[in-house]
C-alpha cells in the first residue's frame, strides 16, 4: 500500500490507478500516526473503492514526534571521506521544521550557507511503540519506507562541530513521494539508491552498503528511547556527495536534485534563493 498526502489530506494509491482520499473511505486522520493506527481500515475500505484521481503530493510525514538521522553509515561513503568506520551508529536529530514536499523548493540562502549539499537516503517510518527490541524483532516495528534528501549546510556543520543545526534549516528534508508500506519491501538492505544533480549522476549504490542496517538501527535507538508511530529514521547516504569531490561541488540556486530508492519512487527538488 502507498500512502500519500495532499493539501486536502491523506490519500491512498488505488491498485487500478489514481489516488483515493482517505476520508472518503470513512477514515479521519490528522497526522501520519493516525493513518498508521487505521491502516487496516484503510486497506479494507480500499478494496471496494473505485479508482482514484491524479493529485499533487505533499510530504507524507505529518507531525512526527522525532526525525532521527545517521551519519557515516555507508561503507562506500566512509571510504570516500577517509573516515574511520564508527563503532556504533552516529545519531543526530533533523528537526521536523526541515520536512519538505517531495517536489518542493529547497531554500539555499547565501547569507546562511555557501556549501549546500545533497544526500539521497532511505527513510524508515516507525509504525509501533518500540522499546528494547532485538534485531530479529526490529523490522516488525516498521510501518513503511520513503525516499529522502538529507540536505546539509557543510560550512555550518564544520563551524558548529555538530550536525543538528546544519541539517535542520527550513526545507532541508524533502521526503516522499509517498510511504510504501513495509509488506511491499521484502528486504530494505537490497535496494538501489541513486541521486542526480541537474541530470548528472552523482550517487549510485545500494542499501546493502549500510554499516548498520535498518534492524540494527532500530534496536540501537530503542535501547534508551521509545520509538513511536510516525517517527522517522534517515539511514545515511552512500558515496558521491558534493563535499567529498575533488574539488568539492556544492549546490546553488537553480540546481535540481533528484533522489531515488528502488521501488519507492523519486523525489525532485529545485534549489532556490530566499526570495524566489
Amino acid at each position: 500500500m502507498r500512502i500519500g498526502n495532499t493539501d486536502g489530506g491523506f490519500v491512498v494509491a488505488h491498485p487500478d490507478g489514481g489516488w483515493v482520499a482517505v476520508d472518503t473511505l470513512g477514515v479521519r486522520a490528522r497526522d501520519t500516526a493516525e493513518v498508521i493506527a487505521q491502516g487496516d481500515a484503510i486497506a479494507a475500505a480500499l478494496r471496494d473503492a473505485p479508482p482514484g484521481a491524479d493529485v499533487d503530493l505533499r510530504c507524507p510525514v505529518v507531525r512526527p514526534g522525532k526525525v532521527l538521522a545517521i551519519g557515516l553509515n555507508y561503507m562506500d561513503h566512509i571510504r570516500e571521506t577517509g573516515a574511520r568506520a564508527p563503532e556504533r551508529p552516529v545519531l543526530f536529530a533533523k528537526f521536523p521544521n526541515a520536512l519538505n514536499d517531495p517536489y518542493g523548493d529547497v531554500v539555499l540562502d547565501p547569507a546562511l550557507t555557501e556549501q549546500g549539499d545533497y544526500e539521497a537516503e532511505l527513510a524508515v517510518i516507525i509504525g509501533a511503540h518500540t522499546r528494547r527490541v532485538t534485531v530479529s524483532q526490529a523490522l516488525a516495528s516498521v510501518y513503511g519506507y520513503a525516499v529522502a534528501n538529507d540536505v546539509s549546510a557543510r560550512d555550518w556543520q564544520t563551524r558548529d562541530m555538530q550536525l543538528a543545526r546544519s541539517k535542520s534549516f527550513d526545507t532541508f528534508c524533502p521526503l516522499g513521494p509517498w510511504i510504501t508500506t513495509a509488506d511491499e519491501v521484502p528486504d530494505p538492505q537490497e535496494l538501489a539508491i541513486r541521486s542526480w544533480v541537474n541530470g548528472e549522476a552523482r550517487q549510485d549504490s545500494s542499501t546493502k552498503e549500510m554499516l548498520y542496517g535498518v534492524a540494527e538501527l532500530i534496536e540501537f535507538f530503542a535501547r534508551g528511547m521509545t520509538l513511536e508511530p510516525g517517527d522517522v529514521i534517515l539511514t545515511g547516504t552512500p558515496h558521491g556527495v558534493g563535499f567529498a569531490m575533488d574539488p568539492p561541488r556544492f549546490l546553488a540556486p537553480g540546481d535540481v536534485v533528484r533522489c531515488e530508492v528502488e521501488g519507492l519512487g523519486v523525489i525532485e527538488n529545485r534549489m532556490v534563493g530566499p526570495h524566489s
